[in-house]
Parts: structure tokens; sequence; C-alpha cells
């Protein structure tokens, strides 16, 4: 088969695994070009994302006034199912849901095969716990195809600390027999200077998934950049306003496109006297209930012995509360040899 056919087998794969609408589908029921390309402009990339907006949201785009608001928002529900379902045909479309593997058989079962898609995953935990390790790998697990543990997609990794190496990539796409040159080209990489810039990247996102098919978004650090920007209790309102902006931002990625969304954490001591005390661990993640409520599922990494790392269940709705063992190794996570 030449280049140009896989190309197009490639592309043909991609439209039939499509979920979502592209918002130029509202020129046909009266929006003008005109209105549609604003709400590119101002991220609404998907007819999905305009119905999830509330009004208030598309007002503020210069150009639409509340008439043109009602009309388009009219017309966006009108082509996206937000009613009410049968829990049967709730159950079906999750037994359909792809998990990407974490390279660790262990860390799969205590997953319940692994990171959900169209969800979002957090990982937190101190330093060298194996959080930016974890995220490389699946980086490249996302490529594989999905009887392997993949989801045969790209991966967009935003990074806020500056951790991304892809000579890590190159050592796990080895271990799974795959091109080197290919797995790279396959990951898009963004360095995120301040949390504006953060959020702005994920505008960028959004039109990068319309586009290509892409399987996983990772964003390593959420809170990091947060720490910095924002100081001091007189900002903590502004703080977790921002961040639950940009993190409601990802769960509409996650919903919109089915990617898999995983971002990493950092932790805090607790030093208020007696919670440390009776606590046999007293770190807690940063962030607070904002984040917590925003993760569907939370995993708290901390260190073993030698390159072992212990992953607990800390927060799910349908996983128990259980631990398992995994290994930092030099092609990525993989089970613990002991």
């Amino acid at each position: 088969m030449s280049e140009a056919q896989q190309a197009a087998q490639q592309e043909e794969e991609y439209e039939d695994c499509v979920t979502y609408q592209h918002v130029k589908v509202l020129e046909s029921a009266g929006i003008g070009a005109g209105d549609v390309k604003k709400l590119i402009e101002a991220g609404y990339n998907t007819i999905e994302s305009v119905a999830y907006a509330p009004k208030k949201a598309l007002i503020t785009i210069k150009g639409i006034s509340e008439a043109k608001a009602d009309k388009i928002l009219t017309e966006a529900m009108k082509r996206c199912a937000m009613g009410f379902t049968s829990a049967t045909e709730f159950h079906k479309t999750r037994s359909e849901i792809i998990m990407l593997t974490t390279g660790s058989k262990e860390l799969d079962k205590l997953l319940g095969g692994g990171i959900e898609t169209g969800s979002i995953t957090e990982i937190f935990g101190e330093f060298r716990t194996g959080k930016t390790q974890l995220c490389h790998t699946l980086a490249v697990t996302c490529q594989l195809p999905t009887d392997m543990g993949g989801g045969e997609g790209k991966c967009l990794y935003v990074d806020t600390e500056g951790t991304f190496r892809p000579e890590r990539l190159l050592a796990v796409a080895e271990r799974y027999g795959l091109d080197g040159a290919a797995v790279l080209d396959n990951v898009a990489c963004a360095r995120a200077y301040n949390t504006d810039h953060q959020t702005q990247l994920l505008l960028q996102a959004s039109q990068m998934m319309t586009e290509s098919r892409y399987a996983l978004l990772i964003v390593d650090s959420a809170m990091a950049l947060y720490r910095t920007d924002f100081s001091g209790r007189g900002e903590l309102s502004a703080r977790q306003m921002h961040l639950a902006r940009f993190l409601r931002m990802l769960l509409r990625l996650a919903d919109e496109f089915g990617v898999a969304v995983v971002i990493t954490n950092q932790v805090v001591a607790q030093v208020d006297g007696a919670s440390a005390m009776f606590s046999a661990d007293p770190k807690k993640p940063v962030g607070g209930n904002i984040m917590a409520h925003a993760s569907t599922t939370r995993l708290y990494l901390r260190k073993g012995r030698g390159d072992n790392r212990i992953c607990k269940i800390y927060d799910s709705p349908c996983l128990p509360e259980s631990e398992a063992v995994f290994s930092i190794n030099a092609d990525g996570i993989g089970d613990s040899k002991d």
C-alpha cells in the first residue's frame, strides 16, 4: 500500500471515530459565515463547545449580540444530545470507552484497564515519585493500536515546569517497537510561561483537535504556575476562579473530543499541629476543593524501595481505594521487579 493510500485510509478511520461536529455546520442553519468565524476566533471550534457554553460567554464575543447568541445556541442545541438518556444507553456508551495502558500491568489492573479517555485523571505526589515519567510513557502508549492498550491518536503535551524530554519518548518507543521519528512527530509539545498562557494553549489545543485525531492531553503540572502567579490569601479567590475556568476547559475538551486528560499536581505539607501529628502522611494535593471536584480520578504516587513507586487510588467514582507497585525503568513505566 502506498503512503498516499495509507494516509487516505487513516483519514477515513479518523472520520469514522469523530465524536464532534465542526462549528462550520452552523452556516447551513442560517448563521452567518462572519459570526461562525468570530466563534472560531474565540475558541469555539465545535458545535458541542457552543452548546455547552453559557449565553453570557457568547455575548462577550465582539460582534455577537444577545439575539444572535440566542439563535446560535438554539441551533447548536438542536444538533447535540443534551437531554436525558436511559442508564442502559449510558452503560453501553461507557462499555465502549478506550483505556490507555500505563506500561505497567499492575497499574493497569488497579485502574481497571488503564487511563480512561473522556475524563480527567489527576496524578499527584512529591518530587521524584514518577509523575513526569508516567506522562512520558503515556505520550507514547496513546499512539499504540487499541488492541495493544493504545488510543491510536496523537498526544498534546503542555509543559509548565520545563521537564519535557523527547529522548525519554524514544526509549519508550523502542520498547514497543515503534518508529522513533513517527512517535516524536505525533507529540505536540508547548511550554506554558504563565497561567493566562496556559489557558490560551487550550484554545490552540481545541483547534488542533478538530484537524487531527488526538487521544491524550497532558498538563505537567497544572498547579505549578498558579503557585507563583498568585501569592498569599489576598489572591486566593482570584487564583481559584482562574483555576476553575482552566479545569472547566479541560473537562470540555475531554467531553467534546473524547481524549484522555492527564494532569499532574504538586503536594503541600500540612503543618497544622493536630492533623500533622495523627496523620501517617501529612501531605495533601495543591488546589483545594476546586481541583478535587474537577478531577474524575485522583492517583497518589509515593516512593517505594529503589526504583519502585506506589500508586494509590485517592478518589474515584468507580474504583475501590487500593494500591499497586510499579517501577521506573530506562524504557518508561513498568512492573516492579521485586
